[in-house]
């Protein structure tokens, strides 16, 4: 498994982290951009894939260590901090990959900065998640993120406390891998014995009621250039029903002919980029899609 260097860029409030495989390989960059409560490090498996492909991941505002940058958190907002990383590292433009939340901060990203999107993929998320009927609002959260948003208000002893917590999570714990391991250290925060999650919950709990496709969204995704690929894991955040049901994602499929949906077999929405089956499933789509961009690019 290959290391992310820390990278960091200047943005309203403080500073953004991140991190950053292959500084110097040429070519077109690859941007990942992560989940609703997670951190760059869910993309070390997918970037230690990506062979001779500079990767740059920053931690979203709210998370990993980005968690002392004030709110608001919104979409935008996230979209923008975004592109503050990329000038800090002096790219102009990249491929983009969201996972989760990370897909739709990524159309935001698209729309607000559409010079610097060489091309764009969608790993289950960026397709907006319609709010069950009769749920107040408030009640949301906690209804679609499950044990990623309890674990927020809880408090660990110590490291292996916090490994044995997410061990125990019904969507990681049967797949546990030192990616998975890695991912999780490094989620944690503070000291012994009151340790917890870097992300904060006041960050997920705004993020979480922006997922509907409200404020423009739609309009935003369904005018993306193609093509699009939307990834889709069979399995979602417990390892049970998706996130996305096919009749859904048909529907979007209809309604934006440059979206390519690839169905990613005996995977569930962290697996899908956390394990090897998932981001080998995934990698070859995108290895494709940057190549073709480049050769587009390198024509004009």
């Amino acid at each position: 498994m290959i290391h992310p260097a820390p990278v960091f860029a200047a943005v309203e409030g403080g500073r953004l982290a991140g991190g950053q495989w292959r500084a110097d390989a040429p070519g077109l960059p690859v941007l990942a951009v992560h989940g609703i409560s997670a951190t760059h490090r869910n993309w070390d498996l997918l970037a230690g894939a990506l062979d001779g492909r500079r990767v740059i991941a920053p931690d979203l505002r709210g998370r990993g260590r980005s968690n002392s940058l004030p709110g608001p958190y919104g979409i935008e907002r996230h979209a923008d901090d975004v592109a503050a990383m990329l000038d800090a590292l002096e790219v102009d433009r990249a491929y983009v990959v969201g996972h989760s939340m990370g897909a739709f901060v990524s159309v935001r990203f698209a729309e607000r900065h559409p010079d610097r999107v060489a091309g764009i993929a969608l790993i289950d998320g960026g397709l907006p998640v319609p709010n069950p009927e009769g749920v107040p609002e408030a009640e949301l959260p906690a209804l679609l993120l499950g044990p990623a948003l309890e674990r927020l208000s809880m408090t660990f002893p110590d490291r292996a406390a916090y490994v044995d917590f997410w061990q125990r999570h019904p969507a990681l714990g049967p797949y546990w891998n030192p990616s998975i391991e890695a991912y999780v250290e490094y989620d944690l925060d503070g000291e012994a014995p009151e340790m917890r999650s870097s992300a904060v919950a006041a960050a997920v709990i705004e993020n979480a009621v922006q997922l509907d496709g409200a404020g423009g969204y739609v309009e935003a995704l369904t005018t993306l250039p193609g093509p699009v690929d939307f990834f889709r894991a069979p399995r979602g955040l417990q390892d049970a029903a998706p996130l996305y049901r096919s009749a859904l994602v048909d529907e979007w499929a209809e309604r934006m002919p440059q979206l390519a949906v690839h169905d990613i077999a005996d995977v569930n929405h962290y697996t899908i980029v956390m394990t090897a089956l998932g981001a080998g499933s995934v990698i070859p789509v995108i290895r494709a899609r940057i190549e073709a961009a480049e050769t587009q690019e390198g024509a004009l």
